[in-house]
């Protein structure tokens, strides 16, 4: 291992390069499901532009953040959780980071450090050499996550068996939560970016549209509490964002700016029992996550809105091809 992985929290200072050159691209931060990726890409961006949760398999699409620095901008994409799917969903959700890895310039391979080297760790690796045998592959970061987890013995133990997994470019030891080495972690990346300029403006922190970033929120609140085996059911879909008369109909839109800002939406799980399981007893736990959701989306919007909340059922829409693409899969 290099300096950098045996000392933590050290850096060579390679965030500020010499002669001015500027470096930019994509980052792809892969992993199991749940070992952290969609945390650290909020700790890296600074803001939350993808949703957590303890549930695994929480992300389903390639979620961008941008990290504009003053000698590289970092474009991070936050995939879903490679798994063994039983699913048509699951099966949709591989491919997609298989064909993510295949565009990305890095790929941030998290591996966390409370947990020991598995059979899904080990597939993924596999992956990643094939990709880099015979061609220009993307250059590989192990990024160890969690060590605020575990003590120095075990810490150290784990860096050394990641060291045997493949042959890295970097290995990085961090903690998203603590913040410990989110700043080491950017210099790693940012020396195996390619030159270029920038790609964003500034002040744009992610690709995700409003929408996208509403029906994600609902989603995260509606996860909150669930058995496990409801969680991969459960889809959202923003009807509409509309701007109606606070005093007249509330089906009348206005002006932006002048009325009540309406946010209607759908939860679609795939069986009655599940439907009665989120809107609860007299409605309760829909109340809960309808009260959980609004509170970030109005920190997202800068303004309090009114959130109107439906639940349907689409049998079996994991597995359905049709229905998959009518919910954006």
């Amino acid at each position: 291992m290099s300096d950098e992985q045996q000392v933590p929290g050290t850096t060579d200072g390679a965030g500020a390069e010499s002669g001015g050159v500027h470096r930019a691209g994509f980052v792809a931060l892969v992993g199991r499901p749940n070992v952290g990726k969609s945390t650290l890409t909020n700790a890296l961006v600074g803001e939350k532009v993808a949703i957590t949760s303890t549930k695994p398999q929480t992300t389903r699409r390639a979620i961008r953040g941008i990290v504009t620095r003053e000698d590289s901008q970092i474009i991070l994409v936050d995939t879903p959780g490679v798994h063994r799917p039983r699913t048509l969903l699951g099966e949709r959700l591989n491919d997609l980071v298989r064909e993510t890895l295949g565009e990305v310039d890095v790929v941030g391979f998290c591996l966390p450090a409370d947990q020991k080297i598995g059979p899904g760790d080990r597939f993924i690796a596999e992956d990643l050499v094939e990709m880099r045998t015979g061609r220009r592959g993307p250059r590989v970061v192990a990024i160890v996550t969690k060590i605020d987890l575990v003590g120095r013995d075990v810490l150290a133990e784990h860096l050394m068996n990641v060291d045997q997994l493949m042959d890295f470019d970097e290995i990085v030891p961090i903690s998203a939560v603590k913040g410990e080495q989110i700043n080491v972690l950017m210099d790693v990346v940012t020396r195996q970016l390619p030159e270029g300029p920038q790609l964003y403006p500034d002040d744009q922190l992610t690709e995700e549209t409003r929408d996208d970033r509403i029906s994600e929120l609902i989603r995260e609140a509606a996860l909150e509490g669930v058995r496990d085996e409801l969680p991969h059911s459960i889809a959202v879909v923003v009807e509409e964002v509309v701007e109606v008369d606070p005093d007249g109909d509330a089906f009348t839109p206005v002006e932006p700016g002048t009325g009540r800002l309406v946010v209607r939406a759908t939860l679609f799980v795939e069986r009655d029992s599940q439907k009665g399981i989120i809107i609860g007893r007299g409605g309760s736990r829909l109340k809960e996550v309808g009260s959980r959701a609004r509170s970030e989306i109005n920190a997202l919007l800068g303004r309090k809105v009114h959130l109107d909340l439906r639940v349907k059922v689409a049998k079996e829409w994991q597995r359905d091809p049709k229905q998959l693409g009518r919910l954006g899969f």
